[in-house]
């Protein structure tokens, strides 16, 4: 019996997602649990498995092109069923041109007109098709009398030169990423299928220099406007991420109700204590791991903050899963890092940079930006003395860190010394956290980061 791969619905309210590489080929045999496709939604890379065995008997979405969720990426034959009773058995056809058929005339062709003509307005929808990804077919022989004009080329496919006179190909959106970043894509062997070039192909090339944006921007020609018209301005097209945070954020500040709290800790027991590490690590820590250990210890002082809304209840955790805010090209991913209370120093900061670095690169998996209850977001390495940040839903709080920086400060003796201090806020889900609760989580993450030696036993 044949069975129907479809596009998985991995990113919460996402319409569609792209296919960057396929991992098996018409004729592979397919287990189930094997992972068969990198899917990229709008914010990471998934390898999804199968969860149906079969043999690869069509493959319906090429990489590189986008396609809705729920529609048949794939269709697995069943032992001893043909690629043909396959594809007719799920009702759906291989990726690739659709087969024209020959409409009958009422006159005969002129002698001499060539034999293959370019495509009507009718077959745009099969040669021209760079609106929706999906990669083109190559174009029919043309003879001689009729040479190919450029435009006759496929869109969406790009070709790039080679050695030898060898073609390349590159999905839609490793030409996008490839241009964002300045790359060279001449030369470049592709590690996808055919030796296409994918996005992990992308991560060793040099960077060369940036070529035009994709989308073309809306700039007026007046160098400096008159007095009552409208200035000079550029239109940069929304990306698939952009529009992510967008609905994302949007969605948490009007159904989530938010309010904050502001801390002052001082930090230089952390600073040294940090000195004293660094000499002997081999990687060094950060501020910011002192801050994940204090957040996670804050959560086992005060269990019940340990917590996320749902309709149906309130979630409490019995281990420190906690979101990293990561600046990336383009936009903003949180990835989870897992049981932080369990984790030492040395193991935070290795955990983060990985993912970080990761993020970075466009290849974290989906499992790792869902899960935990709490996020940090640190922008002291700017110089940002305060702010507050938006809750990450389905979290139910996000610590907003600012610059450690040198104060005047009242000791406890009422003499005026200098310290180094450091501004934390804390947005809070006021469904999960009351005042008083977030008020006293808050004390005691103050507490942990005031006496660093806390976090190390």
């Amino acid at each position: 019996m044949a069975a129907v791969v479809r596009m998985p619905a991995l990113a919460a309210g996402a319409t569609e997602a792209a296919v960057q590489a396929w991992l098996v080929a018409v004729g592979d045999r397919v287990e189930v649990g094997q992972e068969i496709v990198e899917i990229e939604t709008e914010k990471a890379v998934v390898e999804y498995e199968a969860e149906e065995a079969g043999i690869v008997a069509a493959v319906l979405v090429d990489a590189g092109a986008a396609a809705a969720v729920g529609s048949p990426i794939l269709v697995l034959a069943g032992e001893g069923q043909s690629a043909e009773d396959a594809l007719a058995e799920a009702g759906v056809a291989a990726a690739g041109p659709e087969p024209k058929t020959t409409e009958p005339k009422t006159t005969e062709p002129n002698a001499t007109e060539p034999a293959t003509t370019a495509a009507g307005a009718g077959d745009q929808p099969a040669t021209e098709s760079s609106e929706d990804g999906l990669l083109a077919p190559a174009p029919a022989p043309v003879p001689p009398e009729a040479p190919a004009t450029p435009e006759a080329a496929p869109a969406a496919a790009v070709e790039t030169p080679a050695e030898h006179g060898s073609r390349q190909f590159a999905s839609p959106l490793v030409r996008k990423l490839a241009r964002e970043r300045g790359l060279d894509l001449t030369g470049l062997k592709g590690s996808g299928p055919h030796g296409r070039i994918v996005r992990r192909d992308l991560d060793d090339l040099p960077a060369s220099a940036p070529a035009p944006a994709t989308a073309p921007a809306a700039t007026t020609a007046a160098p400096v406007p008159a007095t009552g018209e409208p200035a000079p301005y550029t239109d940069v097209p929304h990306t698939g991420m952009r529009r992510a945070i967008a609905r994302r954020l949007t969605e948490s500040t009007v159904t989530v109700p938010h309010f904050f709290l502001s801390a002052d800790c001082i930090v230089d027991e952390v600073l040294e204590l940090r000195t004293r590490i660094n000499e002997k690590a081999e990687s060094k820590i950060s501020v910011n791991d002192f801050v994940l250990k204090a957040v996670a210890a804050a959560m086992l002082d005060v269990p019940e903050a340990n917590a996320i809304w749902t309709d149906e209840a309130t979630r409490r955790f019995s281990s420190v899963d906690i979101g990293v805010a990561v600046s990336i090209p383009g936009g903003l991913v949180t990835p989870v890092v897992r049981g932080v209370e369990a984790l030492s120093l040395s193991g935070v900061n290795r955990t983060v940079r990985d993912v970080a670095e990761r993020a970075r690169a466009g290849r974290l998996k989906q499992h790792e930006l869902e899960g935990g209850s709490f996020a940090v977001s640190n922008l002291g390495m700017y110089g940002t003395s305060r702010f507050s940040a938006i809750i990450n839903p389905p979290h139910a709080g996000i610590l907003a860190v600012g610059a450690a920086e040198r104060r005047p400060v009242v000791g406890s003796d009422g003499e005026l010394t200098a310290a180094t201090v450091m501004t934390v806020t804390l947005s809070a889900d006021h469904r999960v956290l009351d005042g008083a609760l977030a008020a006293q989580w808050l004390a005691a993450f103050t507490d942990r980061i005031q006496n660093p030696l806390t976090l190390l036993v």
